[in-house]
């Protein structure tokens, strides 16, 4: 069974029709960027080349990097445009794709969700964490194998600022910081703060930066619970998303 999935980001917009059966892309997936500023009308459009790339014709899951209730209204917009804020995104992306049903969910649920089934979290029990570190720090909690939505846990103060501003892939770029800097003296600190709040058993590394984890994840140290990365790697949003369109 195959469900096309988009995972909107803050430089990205990327999407590709994913087989359900074996929770992997069925096809290379295609990247447009982000427009800025990225105002709901842009980021339709961006969403609209992705699917028309493929001619899709069906059902469509897309994530937004903020809190999504009711399965359509956006209520946080931390890394786009603040237009998008009680937008109702099923309408407006139903619209825009030609009437094709869609489902929207938080970015980093649909990654959880996707490791959860598919990756890294398969069978793990007790209190789990998604963390994904791209433009922001997105995350999934997750007791039992049953989510908790929309924690958006990359929002905590950390060092009296927005943890994201610490200690998000971007940031680490905009700051010029080699990976180990980055690991001890950023992504540390806030995981020992995430730690300390929910005591989980399990962190899992996603976004971008899970592809190169090897350069940092040996400097995290101090923390108890067992820390791994993501197995879909970047292609975990678009994987959940389409599991969401299909009603998993």
């Amino acid at each position: 069974m195959q469900i096309f999935g988009v995972d909107i980001g803050g430089s990205g917009i990327k999407g590709a029709p994913v087989d359900l059966d074996e929770g992997d892309l069925a096809q290379e997936r295609h990247k447009v960027l982000t427009p800025h500023p990225a105002t709901p009308d842009g980021v339709a459009d961006g969403v609209k080349q992705v699917v028309d790339h493929f001619g899709w014709t069906g059902p469509v899951g897309v994530t937004f990097p903020g809190v999504v209730t009711d399965g359509a209204t956006i209520r946080t917009a931390a890394n786009v445009d603040d237009s998008w804020i009680d937008t109702d995104a099923r309408v407006l992306l139903g619209e825009r794709l030609g009437g094709l049903p869609v489902t929207v969910v938080n970015d980093a649920d649909a990654a959880g969700v996707a490791e959860m089934h598919f990756g890294a979290g398969r069978g793990r029990r007790g209190t789990v964490i998604v963390l994904t570190f791209g433009t922001g720090i997105g995350s999934a909690v997750f007791v039992d194998g049953v989510l908790v939505p929309n924690t958006e846990l990359g929002h905590l103060e950390l060092d009296g600022h927005d943890a994201e501003k610490r200690a998000s892939s971007k940031a680490r770029e905009d700051h010029d910081m080699n990976w180990e800097h980055w690991a001890v003296h950023r992504v540390r600190p806030y995981l020992a703060h995430v730690e300390m709040l929910f005591s989980p058993e399990l962190f899992i590394i996603g976004g971008g930066v899970s592809r190169k984890s090897q350069k940092f994840l040996p400097h995290i140290e101090g923390i108890k619970a067992e820390i791994v990365p993501a197995q879909l790697q970047n292609n975990a949003g678009i994987v959940g998303a389409a599991m969401r369109a299909a009603g998993h």
